[in-house]
């Protein structure tokens, strides 16, 4: 696998083929499932990271509605992730770095979660962020953000190994964790189809293009975007990559 193929520093882009996509989807669910870690073949094994960027301005990057995972009110670091829930490469941070960041640095930092749903590709993240937005409503949503991601393979992939396009399959699912993480199923299922619901997710995707968002996941650490590099090729790797950002930005 070339270096530009790591499938733990290249983003799900905006349009792809079924074959890449496919391609993906098992790379992921061998690293996660298996513990199997994907290495670049011609890489040199090293860490470094490529160029931050300038930073995004913070008021584009967190509204006052955005859904926060984590609080901390008096701390000055501030990670922004944009996601798709049906997204592998998303599930694959989850699974083996933000999760585990997420319980690590509670307290320490603020963790803002926002959707940026890539339809073409697929068909089932707008609805996975539709629930989400739904239970947050009701202000359970670091619960739902947790139960999609939690039991991504049982609504995000079909038995094959796809990304799954059961829309029926997948929205039982989410009333029934709903149901479970103590939501009023009358109030989430008026609530996941309506135009409030809508237009924040639109918001949040708009806001992720003007950021220069092209792809999932993509994090911002204090306003600039987390690019670990293409020589980073385990999640232990990724993980000390993000955790030094993080560390760096407390220290000052």
């Amino acid at each position: 696998m070339s270096k530009n193929k790591n499938p733990l520093t290249k983003k799900q882009p905006r349009l792809s083929t079924n074959v890449v996509l496919t391609s993906i989807v098992v790379v992921v669910a061998v690293v996660v499932l298996g513990g199997v870690l994907w290495f670049n073949r011609d890489g040199s094994g090293g860490a470094t990271e490529e160029p931050a960027g300038p930073p995004v301005a913070a008021e584009l990057l967190r509204k006052p509605d955005s859904n926060m995972l984590v609080e901390s009110p008096d701390s000055e670091v501030t990670v922004v992730e944009f996601l798709d829930y049906q997204c592998p490469a998303c599930w694959g941070y989850y699974t083996n770095m933000t999760k585990q960041i997420e319980q690590d640095y509670a307290g320490r930092i603020n963790f803002v979660a926002r959707n940026y749903p890539l339809d073409e590709m697929h068909p089932l993240a707008r609805p996975a962020a539709q629930a989400a937005e739904a239970a947050a409503l009701q202000g359970k949503f670091p619960e739902m953000y947790h139960a999609l991601y939690d039991n991504y393979q049982a609504w995000a992939a079909s038995p094959d190994g796809k990304v799954s396009d059961d829309a029926a399959k997948a929205r039982g699912l989410f009333e029934q964790y709903a149901g479970q993480i103590g939501l009023d199923l009358d109030k989430f299922r008026a609530d996941v189809d309506s135009p409030q619901v809508k237009a924040k997710i639109d918001a949040d995707a708009a806001d992720g293009e003007k950021a220069g968002v092209s792809g999932t996941p993509t994090l911002f650490i204090n306003g600039r975007q987390f690019k670990p590099g293409q020589d980073v090729q385990s999640w232990d790797q990724l993980n000390q990559a993000f955790r030094s950002k993080l560390d760096a930005e407390l220290a000052k």
